[in-house]
């Protein structure tokens, strides 16, 4: 007990003082977009023209200041907040270094980046969340007490003991309170002690005592020789005159840059000042609106003025600040700290990421609705085929059965991916883990419910139905179906990855899998050799090729006719068009399918939370 509490109070004093103090520096920073066409003939070059976003923005932050970008909504500050961070993609152009380096993927270790939603697991509790977060983002070097140990002095810190054991909740899961959230969103990005912190609206929808918690909490972070740069909507006075430098906005354009202090002083010797008293971030928003007092004013003349004495009055200051800076001395320190891509092993990464995921998925794994509709269809089956021996009866419940075990695993897995999108992109862009650690967990931790399902299904279905009462005919067909179960869920994952869109996806993978189930030789016996080509590529095609396998060979016979005669099974039509031969080639197919189809979806994924240059 007494090592815990020391290690505890070793972790707290890690917020006190940063390792490696960061400068911050970005000169004349553009972005331009090119606006999406509309229709198929819209072609003018008027559409083609590209929207200037940020119109040259240039300013310095040292470690120990924090920075507060204001201006109305469309205004610039959150494309400029993500630029600044390394995650903006398009025609970023000027230069912006980090201790007179340009970003790097080796960079994301010293950077923390708080976005404006709270992305968060709700199932998980708020210890879970930022002890997960701990043994993943902090290096191997330490221990997982002295892992555990951090995430408990950042709860301490950022004052969340009360409700440390509730869960996060979320729009239909009660949970923590809103600032409660955003707080868990910082400690996240506090844990690896970080050099540069960013936060998009930080106290976006808190009331003003818990904005102020906040705030203070990252003053306390600044005066341990952090650079920290926030977007802020309309801070109070008490907030307001906590930053150190204040960064106007309005369309782009840079209207003040400096100390927060100073700005109404600057505004005031240019010939705008509020007529009566208040709140210094309400006045700046009104300048960057182009509101005044006098309503006759025309508001584009008076944004148009205050960009004209930027540049005339502040500009030539503040480019002089920079050239004063010499980066020489923090580029060897940062060099020296230079720390590897990944903090922890591929096999550390995917341990931890399936016990998070379990632990968030277990509400879902096994939920009543999935068991309930599996056990239902079973004894259906057992009941229709109760004691079949017919061979038409018999092939069509491993028809059902082919139908069934690829449609069910195929849009549960489609569900895998796009519900993540948001929380895989926030963690990869920081660095967080490998997606092949993350792919890996996520492949494995889904195996115990798409594999014990249908074979509970085949346990109950094969031995009320008629089937050959053998073991290695049992054996063999529930290979087959957990065969091709994995193979459709290999799919699932491919569709949902690509598409992101579940309304879309399942549309695609119903079309897909019914021209699959169509070919696959049971309702239609000879296929056009126009179309035919499907069926090579229909899993349907081979996994019912092969639990006709299971049961039949080649030289049986069976009851056809009126008469008591006998028949060779390999002549009864929805077999004779399918074959008993191949078993081989099916088992290669569908390995070739089970691998292609999860190795296309993690291509795809690969394209999640990376910056397009």
């Amino acid at each position: 007990m007494e090592d815990i509490q020391i290690t505890q109070l070793e972790s707290a004093a890690i917020f006190k003082k940063t390792n490696f103090p960061v400068t911050l520096k970005f000169e004349n920073v553009v972005y331009k977009i090119k606006p999406k066409t509309e229709g198929m003939f819209n072609n003018s070059s008027k559409s083609q023209e590209e929207k200037i976003i940020l119109r040259g923005i240039t300013g310095i932050v040292f470690p120990g200041e924090m920075l507060a970008m204001l201006g109305p909504s469309g205004s610039g500050k959150t494309t400029l907040l993500t630029g600044l961070g390394g995650r903006l993609s398009g025609r970023l152009e000027g230069t912006i270094t980090y201790n007179g380096m340009p970003f790097k993927n080796a960079m994301k270790r010293y950077t923390g980046f708080v976005t404006q939603d709270d992305v968060l697991y709700p199932h998980l509790t708020v210890t879970e969340t930022l002890v997960y977060t701990a043994l993943l983002r902090l290096p191997k070097t330490l221990s997982h007490m002295e892992k555990v140990a951090h995430a408990e002095a950042v709860i301490s810190q950022l004052g969340l003991m009360k409700c440390k054991d509730s869960i996060i909740g979320g729009p239909l899961l009660r949970g923590i309170s809103g600032g409660e959230r955003k707080r868990v969103s910082i400690g996240q990005e506090m844990l690896i002690n970080p050099s540069l912190l960013f936060l998009d609206e930080p106290t976006s929808g808190l009331d003003s005592t818990t904005a102020q918690k906040i705030v203070s909490t990252l003053w306390e972070l600044v005066n341990g020789g952090r650079t920290i740069v926030m977007t802020i909507h309309q801070p109070s006075s008490r907030l307001f005159y906590m930053f150190h430098k204040v960064l106007l906005l309005s369309e782009g354009n840079p209207l003040y840059f400096g100390r927060g202090e100073d700005v109404m002083a600057y505004f005031s010797s240019i010939g705008f000042s509020p007529s009566v008293a208040m709140n210094p971030s309400d006045f700046l928003l009104d300048l960057a609106n182009g509101v005044i007092d006098d309503p006759q004013e025309d508001q584009a003349s008076i944004k148009q003025t205050l960009v004209t004495a930027f540049k005339t009055n502040l500009l030539d200051g503040v480019k002089e600040e920079l050239q004063k800076y010499d980066d020489s001395e923090d580029h060897e320190k940062l060099q020296k700290g230079k720390l590897d891509r990944w903090s922890n092993t591929w096999w550390n990464e995917s341990v931890v990421l399936f016990r998070r995921g379990m632990k968030e998925r277990k509400h879902d794994s096994f939920s009543f609705l999935k068991v309930g509709q599996v056990l239902i269809v079973s004894i259906l089956c057992a009941m229709l085929w109760w004691r079949s021996s017919d061979i038409q009866d018999q092939t069509g419940l491993m028809f059902f059965i082919t139908s069934f075990w690829g449609f069910y695993p195929l849009f549960q897995a489609i569900f895998t991916f796009p519900p993540e999108r948001m929380m895989l992109e926030k963690e990869r862009s920081s660095g967080m883990y490998r997606l092949s650690s993350y792919f890996m967990s996520r492949i494995v931790g889904d195996l115990p419910m798409e594999l014990v399902l249908p074979t509970v299904f085949v346990i109950i279905t094969y031995w009320t139905t008629g089937l050959k009462q053998s073991p290695v005919n049992f054996f063999s067909t529930l290979f087959t179906v957990l065969y091709g179960v994995l193979v459709a869920q290999g799919l699932g994952l491919a569709i949902g990855a690509m598409i992101m869109d579940l309304k879309s996806a399942t549309v695609l993978a119903s079309v897909i899998m019914l021209s699959f189930t169509l070919v696959s030789g049971f309702f239609v016996q000879h296929v056009p050799s126009f179309i035919s080509w499907l069926k090579y590529i229909s899993l349907s095609q081979y996994t019912f090729k092969l639990l006709i396998g299971s049961q039949y060979e080649a030289d049986e016979m069976y009851h056809c006719g009126i008469v008591d005669a006998a028949c060779y099974v390999h002549d009864f039509p929805a077999i004779k068009s399918v074959g008993l031969g191949g078993k081989a080639i099916s088992v290669v197919a569908l390995t070739i399918m089970l691998v292609g189809y999860r190795l296309l979806a993690y291509l795809v994924l690969t394209r999640i939370g990376v910056t397009k240059k």
